[in-house]
């Protein structure tokens, strides 16, 4: 446990230099200067990465691992997911879907054996995607430019802690005393979410400019979630495409 929180804490001490000058230069969203030169390269980082390991790693796993034990790994990690979830509904005052995902919680935990199986969406409570970029947007602040992420890929700055905060620090295996475990888990259920979206690397491969596909998505991505979050009386919500959905999906949302 200490390497992963020593890790988490230089992680943090890293990005909030580089993006609070991001910050001074850039917002809304908007994708320009040297800012646009450091997301092209880190794009191209993380495609490398990908494709030189998580790529070949998820193809293995697919492999050797039946889809209904695949299916019970997702939905481990889905319910753990529901921590984080929770917390952000408390800070953002929703306390009636607070109390409905703490329950959904408690009963995946229980009578769906540790989140094995997902006893609660069948039971009237559905899974929510809170998290801490909606909880600061619901506190006004300002979205910021985009930027990717080392590893997770797209986000903005106001989104762009909620990994190490909701991904981390609110995860449960962060706290769990026997690193060995905290290490495997979590090459799991990256490997699990990288292997979900196995079926999409054509098409994202065959894209004329993935870079663009994935940001437009993105951002349109979190705008339809922040008004679902927060709904307006008048306008429309941003439709996606099957497969921008589910591309996003796997990156994660933030």
């Amino acid at each position: 446990m200490r390497d992963m929180k020593r890790l988490a804490h230089w992680a943090v001490m890293l990005l909030l230099p580089v993006l609070g000058g991001c910050a001074t230069t850039q917002a809304g969203g908007q994708d320009t200067g040297a800012l646009s030169g450091y997301n092209h390269a880190m794009f191209r980082f993380n495609m490398v990465m990908d494709k030189a390991v998580l790529r070949p790693v998820a193809k293995g796993y697919v492999a050797v691992t039946p889809r209904p034990v695949r299916h019970r790994v997702a939905n481990f990690f889905s319910n753990l997911g529901d921590v984080p979830v929770t917390v952000n509904a408390l800070l953002q005052f929703k306390l009636g879907q607070a109390a409905r995902d703490l329950t959904r919680l408690v009963f995946n935990s229980t009578f769906g054996l540790f989140g094995l199986f997902d006893v609660a969406s069948g039971w009237g409570l559905p899974q929510h995607e809170d998290d801490l970029g909606m909880t600061l947007a619901r506190w006004g602040v300002p979205q910021g430019p985009y930027i990717i992420l080392p590893f997770f890929g797209p986000s903005t700055l106001r989104n762009s802690l909620s990994p190490l905060v909701d991904g981390v620090y609110l995860n449960p295996l962060y706290y769990y005393p026997d690193t060995a475990v905290q290490w495997s888990a979590t090459a799991l259920k990256v490997t699990e979410q990288r292997a979900q979206l196995l079926p999409l690397d054509s098409s994202l491969d065959q894209a004329y400019d993935p870079y663009t596909f994935l940001r437009n998505a993105y951002l349109q991505h979190r705008r339809y979630v922040l008004e679902q979050n927060n709904p307006k009386p008048v306008g429309q919500k941003p439709a996606l495409t099957p497969l921008q959905q589910q591309l996003l999906e796997m990156q994660g949302g933030q």
